[in-house]
């Protein structure tokens, strides 16, 4: 059986819409917390992913369990296996490939749609063609040695990239179910309060989006892997 392991750094920020898709696909899916557990014994998945969560991939001053985190990244890389990042972890992916993370100076919260480069628009990312997305981040990455950029937006021009068929970094939260993101919105109550961003429009965002996205994540992850799984 294909097993999927999940690092994750806040409880509610987990795989969403992507876990019954893994779920469907046979994978066991498992959770491991950054925080607490030691990451140094997690080896062997055929999925890694690392989610979102409210620090900087570059914070591992304050918080030491990101050198592990760094550390799984790289023996994910060197087995070849399948490896997804979202938000921090897209971050970490590009600092462990070498590539410069540092804050934007400015939030980008809220739904939007990417702007697909050309070989975005060649790749799973097409089924995003139009579609709102969440963004919820302050820092960004840069493009790694040998990685290939798919995706923008007008606040941050990496939003995605690839490094062959195995590994996909997401700075956007495609992963998010928006019937759930009120957990986001009591969650991260004080990050948005200090943006000066209105819970209730993103919340009625949601709603709008509750179908759409879900689906087009879906088929997005989908075509993902079966890319991984040839």
């Amino acid at each position: 059986m294909k097993t999927a392991i999940a690092i994750r750094h806040l409880h509610f920020e987990d795989l969403g819409s992507l876990e019954p898709l893994l779920l469907a696909r046979g994978y066991t899916v498992r959770y491991v917390d950054a925080a607490l557990q030691d990451l140094g014994r997690i080896d062997g998945a055929d999925l890694l992913v690392l989610l979102g969560g409210p620090i900087g991939a570059f914070d591992d001053l304050s918080y030491p369990f990101i050198l592990q985190e760094l550390e799984l990244v790289q023996r994910q890389l060197a087995s070849g296996r399948a490896l997804l990042g979202i938000c921090l972890g897209a971050q970490l992916i590009a600092r462990a490939l070498g590539a410069r993370v540092a804050p934007m100076g400015v939030k980008e919260i809220g739904f939007a749609p990417l702007t697909l480069t050309a070989e975005g628009a060649a790749s799973p990312l097409s089924e995003l063609e139009g579609q709102p997305v969440l963004h919820w981040h302050g820092d960004r990455f840069d493009i790694p040695s040998g990685a290939t950029v798919l995706a923008g937006t007008a606040v941050c021009a990496h939003q995605a990239f690839a490094l062959g068929r195995q590994v996909l970094a997401l700075q956007c939260h495609l992963e998010v179910d928006p019937l759930r993101l009120e957990q986001w919105l009591v969650g991260h109550v004080c990050e948005l309060a200090q943006a000066g961003i209105d819970p209730r429009s993103l919340r009625a965002e949601a709603r709008e989006l509750q179908t759409s996205l879900p689906l087009a994540a879906s088929r997005a992850f989908g075509r993902w892997l079966d890319g991984i799984e040839e």
